[in-house]
Protein backbone atom coordinates (compact mmCIF):
# COMPACT_ATOMS: atom_id res chain seq x y z
CA UNK A 1 0.00 0.00 0.00
CA UNK A 2 1.45 3.67 -0.84
CA UNK A 3 2.05 5.42 2.46
CA UNK A 4 1.75 8.79 0.30
CA UNK A 5 -1.06 11.13 1.99
CA UNK A 6 -1.93 12.17 -1.02
CA UNK A 7 -3.79 15.37 -2.54
CA UNK A 8 -6.61 17.05 -0.31
CA UNK A 9 -8.40 17.75 -3.92
CA UNK A 10 -7.96 17.12 -7.52
CA UNK A 11 -6.35 19.82 -8.82
CA UNK A 12 -3.37 19.82 -6.31
CA UNK A 13 -2.21 17.05 -7.55
CA UNK A 14 0.89 17.23 -9.06
CA UNK A 15 0.78 16.45 -13.00
CA UNK A 16 3.88 13.53 -12.34
CA UNK A 17 1.41 11.62 -9.92
CA UNK A 18 -1.67 11.78 -12.07
CA UNK A 19 0.26 10.51 -14.97
CA UNK A 20 1.79 7.86 -12.90
CA UNK A 21 -1.46 7.17 -11.79
CA UNK A 22 -2.65 6.96 -15.32
CA UNK A 23 0.04 4.59 -16.62
CA UNK A 24 -0.50 2.36 -13.74
CA UNK A 25 2.33 2.93 -12.56
CA UNK A 26 1.14 3.47 -8.48
CA UNK A 27 -1.45 2.96 -6.63
CA UNK A 28 -4.04 6.21 -5.53
CA UNK A 29 -2.87 7.44 -1.96
CA UNK A 30 -6.65 8.54 -1.05
CA UNK A 31 -9.83 8.79 -2.32
CA UNK A 32 -9.48 12.19 -4.03
CA UNK A 33 -6.64 10.82 -5.87
CA UNK A 34 -9.16 8.02 -6.47
CA UNK A 35 -11.68 10.13 -8.36
CA UNK A 36 -9.23 11.83 -10.14
CA UNK A 37 -7.94 8.62 -12.49
CA UNK A 38 -9.73 8.92 -15.91
CA UNK A 39 -10.23 5.13 -16.43
CA UNK A 40 -10.63 5.31 -20.44
CA UNK A 41 -7.18 6.82 -19.81
CA UNK A 42 -5.83 4.57 -17.69
CA UNK A 43 -6.73 0.87 -19.19
CA UNK A 44 -5.71 2.72 -22.67
CA UNK A 45 -2.35 2.92 -21.16
CA UNK A 46 -2.48 -1.23 -19.82
CA UNK A 47 -4.08 -2.23 -22.85
CA UNK A 48 -0.84 -0.90 -25.37
CA UNK A 49 1.71 -1.78 -22.67
CA UNK A 50 0.45 -5.57 -22.78
CA UNK A 51 -0.19 -5.91 -26.81
CA UNK A 52 -4.22 -5.42 -26.30
CA UNK A 53 -5.23 -2.27 -28.14
CA UNK A 54 -7.75 -4.54 -30.13
CA UNK A 55 -10.21 -4.48 -26.99
CA UNK A 56 -9.94 -0.53 -26.50
CA UNK A 57 -12.24 0.20 -29.59
CA UNK A 58 -15.07 -1.62 -27.64
CA UNK A 59 -14.46 -0.88 -24.34
CA UNK A 60 -15.25 2.70 -25.56
CA UNK A 61 -17.88 2.42 -26.71
CA UNK A 62 -19.26 0.28 -23.84
CA UNK A 63 -18.43 3.72 -21.93
CA UNK A 64 -20.34 6.24 -24.17
CA UNK A 65 -23.41 4.37 -23.69
CA UNK A 66 -23.40 4.27 -20.08
CA UNK A 67 -26.59 6.72 -19.37
CA UNK A 68 -25.04 7.56 -16.07
CA UNK A 69 -20.79 7.96 -15.83
CA UNK A 70 -18.73 8.18 -13.18
CA UNK A 71 -15.63 6.51 -11.70
CA UNK A 72 -17.25 3.07 -10.03
CA UNK A 73 -19.77 2.77 -13.02
CA UNK A 74 -16.82 3.58 -16.04
CA UNK A 75 -14.65 0.71 -14.23
CA UNK A 76 -17.61 -1.59 -13.85
CA UNK A 77 -18.69 -1.44 -17.61
CA UNK A 78 -14.78 -1.72 -18.72
CA UNK A 79 -14.54 -4.65 -16.15
CA UNK A 80 -17.53 -6.26 -17.75
CA UNK A 81 -16.32 -5.60 -21.16
CA UNK A 82 -12.84 -6.76 -20.99
CA UNK A 83 -14.95 -9.87 -19.39
CA UNK A 84 -16.70 -10.97 -22.18
CA UNK A 85 -13.66 -9.77 -24.61
CA UNK A 86 -11.51 -12.55 -22.42
CA UNK A 87 -14.09 -14.60 -22.86
CA UNK A 88 -14.33 -14.55 -26.98
CA UNK A 89 -10.84 -14.55 -27.44
CA UNK A 90 -9.84 -17.29 -24.78
CA UNK A 91 -7.84 -14.54 -23.08
CA UNK A 92 -7.49 -16.32 -19.83
CA UNK A 93 -3.94 -13.95 -19.26
CA UNK A 94 -5.80 -10.84 -19.04
CA UNK A 95 -7.26 -11.29 -15.79
CA UNK A 96 -4.05 -12.14 -13.81
CA UNK A 97 -2.44 -9.58 -15.27
CA UNK A 98 -4.95 -6.85 -14.10
CA UNK A 99 -5.26 -8.81 -10.72
CA UNK A 100 -1.19 -8.42 -10.23
CA UNK A 101 -1.01 -4.77 -11.73
CA UNK A 102 0.42 -2.09 -9.11
CA UNK A 103 -2.52 0.22 -9.74
CA UNK A 104 -5.42 -0.48 -7.28
CA UNK A 105 -7.62 0.63 -10.29
CA UNK A 106 -6.63 -1.89 -12.30
CA UNK A 107 -7.03 -4.42 -9.49
CA UNK A 108 -10.26 -3.32 -9.54
CA UNK A 109 -11.40 -4.42 -12.75
CA UNK A 110 -10.20 -7.77 -12.32
CA UNK A 111 -12.27 -8.02 -9.03
CA UNK A 112 -15.27 -6.75 -11.43
CA UNK A 113 -14.53 -10.20 -13.75
CA UNK A 114 -15.46 -11.94 -10.96
CA UNK A 115 -18.44 -9.85 -9.87
CA UNK A 116 -20.39 -10.20 -13.40
CA UNK A 117 -19.13 -13.93 -14.75
CA UNK A 118 -22.30 -15.41 -14.53
CA UNK A 119 -20.40 -18.95 -15.49
CA UNK A 120 -19.35 -19.46 -11.74
CA UNK A 121 -21.51 -20.42 -8.35
CA UNK A 122 -22.25 -18.41 -5.47
CA UNK A 123 -19.41 -20.60 -3.82
CA UNK A 124 -17.00 -20.06 -6.92
CA UNK A 125 -17.04 -16.10 -6.52
CA UNK A 126 -16.58 -16.07 -3.17
CA UNK A 127 -13.51 -18.07 -3.48
CA UNK A 128 -12.23 -16.09 -6.30
CA UNK A 129 -12.88 -13.08 -4.75
CA UNK A 130 -10.96 -13.71 -1.75
CA UNK A 131 -7.20 -12.29 -2.69
CA UNK A 132 -9.28 -8.75 -3.53
CA UNK A 133 -10.99 -8.80 0.25
CA UNK A 134 -7.48 -9.19 1.44
CA UNK A 135 -5.66 -6.38 -0.79
CA UNK A 136 -3.59 -3.89 0.76
CA UNK A 137 -5.35 -0.96 -0.71
CA UNK A 138 -8.82 -0.33 0.95
CA UNK A 139 -10.10 1.13 -2.55
CA UNK A 140 -10.02 -2.65 -3.76
CA UNK A 141 -11.35 -4.20 -0.83
CA UNK A 142 -14.35 -2.04 -1.13
CA UNK A 143 -15.12 -3.07 -4.87
CA UNK A 144 -14.45 -6.94 -4.09
CA UNK A 145 -17.90 -6.75 -1.78
CA UNK A 146 -19.56 -3.98 -4.28
CA UNK A 147 -19.41 -6.65 -7.11
CA UNK A 148 -20.10 -10.11 -5.46
CA UNK A 149 -22.87 -7.90 -3.23
CA UNK A 150 -25.30 -8.82 -5.72
CA UNK A 151 -24.90 -12.63 -5.71
CA UNK A 152 -24.77 -12.53 -2.18
CA UNK A 153 -28.86 -11.75 -2.96
CA UNK A 154 -29.42 -14.14 -5.54
CA UNK A 155 -29.35 -16.87 -2.69
CA UNK A 156 -29.44 -15.04 0.54
CA UNK A 157 -29.51 -18.30 2.75
CA UNK A 158 -26.39 -20.09 0.73
CA UNK A 159 -24.70 -16.85 0.75
CA UNK A 160 -24.81 -16.91 4.37
CA UNK A 161 -23.74 -19.73 5.48
CA UNK A 162 -20.42 -19.57 3.40
CA UNK A 163 -20.17 -15.60 4.90
CA UNK A 164 -20.51 -17.13 8.48
CA UNK A 165 -17.44 -18.98 7.66
CA UNK A 166 -15.16 -15.85 6.84
CA UNK A 167 -16.62 -14.18 10.53
CA UNK A 168 -14.28 -16.68 12.00
CA UNK A 169 -11.24 -15.85 9.79
CA UNK A 170 -8.03 -14.90 11.11
CA UNK A 171 -7.93 -12.06 8.51
CA UNK A 172 -10.22 -9.16 9.86
CA UNK A 173 -10.29 -7.93 6.30
CA UNK A 174 -12.68 -11.21 5.46
CA UNK A 175 -14.28 -10.77 8.60
CA UNK A 176 -15.05 -6.99 7.66
CA UNK A 177 -16.13 -8.46 4.14
CA UNK A 178 -18.53 -10.72 5.48
CA UNK A 179 -20.01 -8.08 7.49
CA UNK A 180 -19.85 -4.89 4.61
CA UNK A 181 -21.58 -7.12 2.17
CA UNK A 182 -24.21 -8.11 3.81
CA UNK A 183 -25.56 -4.69 5.47
CA UNK A 184 -29.60 -4.25 5.05
CA UNK A 185 -28.67 -0.68 3.53
CA UNK A 186 -24.75 -0.37 2.82
CA UNK A 187 -23.54 2.19 1.16
CA UNK A 188 -23.12 3.07 -2.90
CA UNK A 189 -24.72 0.11 -3.33
CA UNK A 190 -28.56 -1.98 -3.52
CA UNK A 191 -30.67 -2.30 -0.47
CA UNK A 192 -30.91 -6.34 0.72
CA UNK A 193 -34.44 -5.74 1.57
CA UNK A 194 -35.34 -9.38 2.93
CA UNK A 195 -32.45 -8.28 5.72
CA UNK A 196 -34.07 -4.92 6.29
CA UNK A 197 -37.57 -6.76 7.38
CA UNK A 198 -35.47 -9.63 8.69
CA UNK A 199 -32.21 -8.67 10.06
CA UNK A 200 -32.15 -11.50 12.21
CA UNK A 201 -31.43 -14.01 9.42
CA UNK A 202 -27.49 -12.23 8.87
CA UNK A 203 -26.85 -13.49 13.23
CA UNK A 204 -24.50 -15.98 12.15
CA UNK A 205 -22.30 -13.77 10.28
CA UNK A 206 -22.86 -10.69 13.43
CA UNK A 207 -22.71 -12.67 16.41
CA UNK A 208 -18.75 -13.70 15.86
CA UNK A 209 -17.84 -10.53 15.46
CA UNK A 210 -19.84 -8.34 18.59
CA UNK A 211 -16.28 -8.12 20.74
CA UNK A 212 -14.10 -8.17 17.32
CA UNK A 213 -10.31 -7.03 18.16
CA UNK A 214 -10.38 -5.07 14.87
CA UNK A 215 -12.03 -1.74 14.60
CA UNK A 216 -12.06 -1.96 10.96
CA UNK A 217 -14.10 -4.81 11.73
CA UNK A 218 -16.14 -3.09 14.52
CA UNK A 219 -17.25 -0.25 12.70
CA UNK A 220 -18.85 -2.37 9.89
CA UNK A 221 -20.72 -4.15 12.48
CA UNK A 222 -21.69 -0.68 14.16
CA UNK A 223 -22.68 0.03 10.88
CA UNK A 224 -24.98 -2.70 9.90
CA UNK A 225 -26.80 -2.46 12.79
CA UNK A 226 -27.66 0.89 12.23
CA UNK A 227 -28.76 0.13 8.84
CA UNK A 228 -31.01 -2.38 10.53
CA UNK A 229 -32.05 0.11 12.91
CA UNK A 230 -34.02 2.43 10.59
CA UNK A 231 -36.26 -0.39 9.58
CA UNK A 232 -36.49 -2.39 12.87
CA UNK A 233 -35.56 -0.18 15.77
CA UNK A 234 -36.94 -2.75 18.50
CA UNK A 235 -34.79 -5.60 17.11
CA UNK A 236 -31.67 -3.84 17.44
CA UNK A 237 -32.63 -2.58 20.97
CA UNK A 238 -33.20 -6.35 21.89
CA UNK A 239 -29.84 -7.16 20.53
CA UNK A 240 -27.60 -4.59 22.05
CA UNK A 241 -29.29 -5.19 25.51
CA UNK A 242 -28.28 -8.67 25.23
CA UNK A 243 -25.13 -7.65 24.27
CA UNK A 244 -24.52 -5.54 27.33
CA UNK A 245 -25.65 -8.55 29.80
CA UNK A 246 -23.95 -10.71 28.14
CA UNK A 247 -20.74 -9.08 26.72
CA UNK A 248 -18.63 -6.36 29.17
CA UNK A 249 -15.60 -6.04 26.83
CA UNK A 250 -14.97 -2.16 25.48
CA UNK A 251 -15.24 -3.32 22.23
CA UNK A 252 -19.15 -4.67 22.35
CA UNK A 253 -19.31 -1.22 23.99
CA UNK A 254 -17.84 0.45 21.01
CA UNK A 255 -20.25 -1.46 18.58
CA UNK A 256 -22.86 -0.85 21.08
CA UNK A 257 -22.66 3.10 20.78
CA UNK A 258 -22.04 3.09 16.77
CA UNK A 259 -25.48 0.45 16.69
CA UNK A 260 -27.21 2.95 18.61
CA UNK A 261 -26.48 6.40 17.40
CA UNK A 262 -29.70 7.15 15.24
CA UNK A 263 -32.11 5.14 17.78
Amino acid sequence: MNERKGAKNIASIQKDILDSLHKGEIESANLVEWLAIDPVILIKNFLTKNNRNKYYSKIVNRVDSLKKKSVTSINEAIGEELLIQTKLNSDEELFDLLAKAKSDSLRNIAAYFIGKDDSLTQKEVFQKIKPFANDSHFGVREIAWLTTRPILQMNLEKGILILEKWSHSKSEFERRFASEISRPRGVWCKHIEELKINPDLALPILEPLFSDPSKYVRDSVGNWLNDAGKTKPDFVKRLVTKLSQESKTKETEYIIKKATRNL
